[in-house]
């Protein structure tokens, strides 16, 4: 028997659901991988506005969906085991919530579960620049041991594409949940001159 991996993705309303696209996609072909879909109103608004892709085509790369107001999901209680769970992207909004335990939705009260359980948070924070007070938030989450990954591309591997960005993300991503992969290329160090 196969032990599934439980995780966590919320997606909010800030820019950069791609990422979010990508990564799911990536989780949908594991067979040991089990994902627990959350979306805010607006990350539904800006998959229509950035991408080609319908919510139902999303959805259907998750094996459970749940209505982001919806606080009886089992995502809620830390009684149910789960493992990890990555906010992406990540709203400044979503953040302030997170920080401050303000759990206004699902999203929220599924990190704040994720916090108090002492289980492995990721957040993708996609706002810049970023002001004083988003960087405290995002301090103050960091020191309780929440994983910060934001979208920040390297270019040692050459990317082409917009894609290739992208994939170069969702493999630090898997990295930190701890899945192995080969999505984008590695650094394989050099030679000084």
């Amino acid at each position: 028997m196969i032990e599934l991996k439980r995780i966590i993705v919320g997606i909010t309303g800030a820019s950069g659901t791609i990422y979010a696209v990508n990564l799911l996609q990536h989780l949908h072909r594991l067979p040991d991988v089990e994902v627990h879909l959350v979306m805010s109103a607006w990350a539904k608004q800006n998959l229509s506005l950035e991408t080609d892709m319908k919510q139902s085509e999303l959805e259907a790369l998750a094996d459970y969906v749940y209505p982001v107001q919806n606080q009886g999901a089992t995502i809620a209680s830390g009684s149910f085991l789960t493992d990890a769970m990555v906010i992406v992207p990540a709203s400044m909004k979503t953040i302030a919530g997170i920080a401050m335990g303000f759990d206004d939705n699902l999203i929220g009260r599924a990190a704040d579960v994720t916090i108090k359980e002492q289980r492995q948070l990721i957040i993708v924070p996609r706002e810049t620049p970023l002001s004083p007070i988003h960087l405290d938030n995002l301090a103050k989450l960091a020191h309780i041991g929440v994983q910060i990954i934001p979208p920040i591309p390297a270019f040692y591997q050459h990317p082409q594409t917009i894609q290739d960005l992208i994939e170069h993300h969702t493999m630090k991503l898997l990295d930190a949940l701890h899945i192995k992969t080969e999505t984008a290329s590695r650094w394989n160090g050099a030679s000084l001159r």
